[in-house]
């Protein structure tokens, strides 16, 4: 899916950039105003009574600005009589104008109502300061337009002329700048118009040259399909029938069993209800997954693969109370053989259904190494912790694909469901015209704070959670030292009575010792010069299970920080970078906002529109609340797990301390000096000593971790948001970033 949005968006590109490149060479000069769409009363006047004008009105950008309105004379509607009166005068209209002469040469654009203009030619400035650097004038031919002030210098002083005025609105069908008036009709009197305050005209450029389109065709908002929802709503090509207005249930039968199941049957795994929060309504109970079993084949045409066994685990639900006589039933289960390219197609099949959640990522694929056991055990964890993930998930358990992945026991058949799932058309608008919500439960101004507060804290979240995994990882490396030292501390005390070479690399004494210590020891290997005495081989065989004890913590220790404390670490990428794995959920969120607020802001408002921006921030706060709900189960259980570790690791600690303890005391202690002491069997390694573990595995690194080999998708969109200045909060992005914004 990443790859074939390219070919779609590429060719669009060059004439995107191509008319940014242009339009911000005019910038530099001089910025044109904020644009302000005309009203049906306000009309541009031509230089003779027969100049036409156009009904329609003019582009939402740069093209049609307050300059233009505020030099417009009111003409009678098309709705109303002309009148007939002869004597019906009405009051003149007086404005300011200056003579003024071309500097320079300006070839202006039409579209942007600019005027094209010779060094030399006379002009009559109408409004010498429209805003940005930018003057509407008058050429002697009649025609007006926009020009820059540095293009043109006065020549007298002000001037007050009346202006004619049209006694009819005219259709104008040119294409170029209309011109002012030349007449003998009665001139009417201007009526102030409200322009607003200028602001950026660039959004307003979006509008006419894109149509409404944002210009990132690679963010979330546009790939997820929710703009093109947004801004032509969703034609069923089956049922023939318009999505557009989208239809808003009640709570009450959202949430109604009855209601819910007579709806269940074809297609009913496409159909999404949101409940009051807004939270997302579950269909399906949830169940468990697990990867195990890895195993390595052979295939004759794509070589060596690892296959996983994948078990879902469904819990029987009952109402009964519980009785503790009865045993439990046992979960049913489900296993299918699973190799990675098959969850490849999986997440494909979920990305282009699923767009408007939030799916975690998927491992990378690994082309070195990928036998070793360490690697496939690491690469099981990960797709475990994926799958659970998306069983999680209360909309993406129902998936069609999730319910073929886990339960298509055949190899037969899920081979020829592979390339059905692959070649299914992607949801894109259809999602958001198949989610039903409560009818207004969206307050733009809550759904603009909650957006803010979710993105700081999902920044703050991944932050911390990454120093929490640099922290763990040098928690694995202090008990590796732990075990070092209890290992060194074991070497020592089984040196100090053994006769054997001293501990050697570690002393810095050891050449001043003897290498021959015969006499160290008597002949029933009792830690003493006296024969047959008790007490010595009493202690000595005491402190030797003390030291075999403490080679056992060291080991204990040892596969703690490699075992143990390694599955945590990998289960502390699952709560990493939430902000990049919700970016797209809070992008569409953002930009729904502001089409949200541009729906309600307009004179006519746009009832529709407004419905399907409520549908698509149901979808996006659905989501935020299911990361709520994740993030503290998630928490929860790793926390769980590191206590549960760390207590059976220092339970089994105690438990070898007790024991080493017990030998010098009570009867134990008097037992041990019945028969001569046996060798230890770390007296071999006294000579080279174990004090140089192999280093500590590490978790595979996260998809969103800085690394050198990142996800295509990924690159692209960094890359392009790079260029438009797209910003997280917290970070100040760039002038064509803040142009475009919203």
């Amino acid at each position: 899916m990443y790859f074939t949005l390219i070919p779609t968006i590429f060719p669009t590109l060059p004439n995107l950039i191509a008319g940014l490149y242009n339009h911000s060479l005019r910038i530099v000069m001089a910025t044109p105003p904020q644009a302000m769409i005309p009203t049906s009363g306000s009309s541009i006047i031509s230089s003779d009574n027969t100049h036409p004008r156009s009904d329609a009105p003019l582009d939402a950008g740069i093209n049609s600005s307050s300059a233009w309105t505020e030099h417009l004379e009111y003409c009678s509607s098309d709705d109303e009589p002309e009148p007939t009166d002869e004597h019906h005068e009405l009051p003149p209209i007086e404005e300011t104008i200056k003579a003024a002469r071309a500097l320079y040469d300006f070839e202006g654009q039409a579209e942007f109502r600019e005027l094209t203009v010779k060094a030399g030619d006379e002009l009559d400035i109408l409004k010498e300061e429209v805003g940005d650097g930018w003057s509407l004038v008058r050429a002697s031919s009649g025609e007006a337009g926009l020009l820059p002030q540095t293009y043109y210098t006065c020549t007298t002083s002000f001037l007050s002329t009346p202006l004619a005025i049209h006694g009819r609105k005219q259709p104008y069908t040119s294409t170029t700048t209309p011109t002012s008036p030349q007449g003998e009709s009665k001139p009417l009197a201007i009526v102030p118009q409200d322009t607003g305050e200028w602001t950026n005209p660039l959004p307003c450029f979006r509008q006419s040259f894109l149509r409404g389109r944002s210009l990132n065709r690679f963010s979330g908002f546009v790939t997820s399909g929710a703009e093109e929802w947004v801004l032509d709503g969703y034609v069923d090509p089956v049922a023939s029938i318009s999505s557009s207005s989208h239809q808003r249930i009640f709570t009450e039968d959202s949430i109604n069993d009855d209601n819910r199941l007579s709806r269940l049957g074809l297609g009913e795994a496409d159909r999404h209800y949101v409940d009051a929060g807004p939270t997302w309504q579950s269909k399906v109970p949830r169940f468990r997954v697990m990867v195990h079993s890895p195993s390595k084949r052979t295939s004759g045409l794509s070589g060596a693969y690892t296959m996983y066994s994948v078990t879902s685990l469904f819990s029987s639900t009952t109402n009964e109370s519980y009785d503790p006589c009865i045993p439990p039933i046992s979960p049913t289960r489900i296993t299918v053989q699973r190799r990675f390219s098959h969850f490849i197609v999986l997440h494909t099949s979920l990305s282009r259904r699923l767009p408007g959640i939030a799916l975690p990522p998927l491992p990378e694929k690994q082309y070195t190494g990928r036998f070793s056991a360490d690697f496939v055990e690491a690469r099981r964890g990960e797709l475990e912790r994926y799958i659970g993930c998306i069983v999680r998930h209360p909309v993406a358990r129902y998936a069609e694909a999730v319910t073929s992945f886990l339960g298509c026991e055949s190899d037969v058949e899920w081979k020829r469901l592979i390339p059905q799932l692959l070649s299914m058309p992607a949801a894109g608008p259809s999602f958001f015209a198949h989610v039903f919500h409560p009818a207004f439960n969206v307050d733009v101004d809550d759904a603009t704070e909650v957006i803010d507060r979710f993105s700081r804290h999902t920044l703050a979240v991944g932050k911390g959670t990454q120093n929490l995994r640099n922290i763990f990882g040098r928690i694995r490396e202090v008990r590796l030292e732990m075990s070092k030292a209890e290992r060194l501390l074991s070497y020592s005390l089984l040196s100090l009575i053994t006769p054997s070479a001293p501990l050697t690399g570690v002393n810095e004494d050891a050449e001043d010792i003897p290498a021959q210590r015969d006499d160290l020891l008597n002949e029933e290997g009792a830690w003493c010069w006296r024969e047959g005495c008790q007490d010595c081989l009493k202690l000595t065989k005491a402190v030797q299970k003390m030291s075999d004890s403490l080679q056992i913590v060291a080991d204990l220790f040892d596969d703690h920080a490699r075992r143990t404390q390694l599955a945590t670490h990998e289960t502390l990428k699952r709560v990493a970078h939430p902000y990049q794995s919700y970016e797209g959920i809070i992008e569409t969120h953002k930009s729904t906002v502001s089409r949200y607020k541009d729906a309600l802001k307009s004179e006519k408002s746009d009832d529709e529109m407004s419905a399907r921006c409520e549908t698509v921030l149901n979808t996006t706060m659905a989501e935020m609340d299911t990361y709520h709900d994740q993030k503290v189960e998630n928490f929860c259980t790793i926390t769980r797990e590191h206590l549960d570790g760390e207590i059976n690791l220092y339970e089994q600690v105690l438990h070898r301390l007790k024991a080493a303890r017990s030998t010098f005391d009570g009867p134990r202690f008097n037992e041990l000096g019945m028969s001569p002491r046996q060798p230890s069997r770390y007296e071999r390694d006294l000579e080279v000593p174990r004090l140089n573990p192999p280093p500590l595995p590490q978790p595979c690194p996260h998809v969103y971790d800085s690394a050198p080999m990142r996800p295509v998708n990924a690159a692209i969109h960094e890359g392009i948001g790079a260029l438009l200045g797209k910003s997280q909060p917290g970070r100040k992005g760039s002038i064509l970033g803040r142009m475009w914004a919203g």
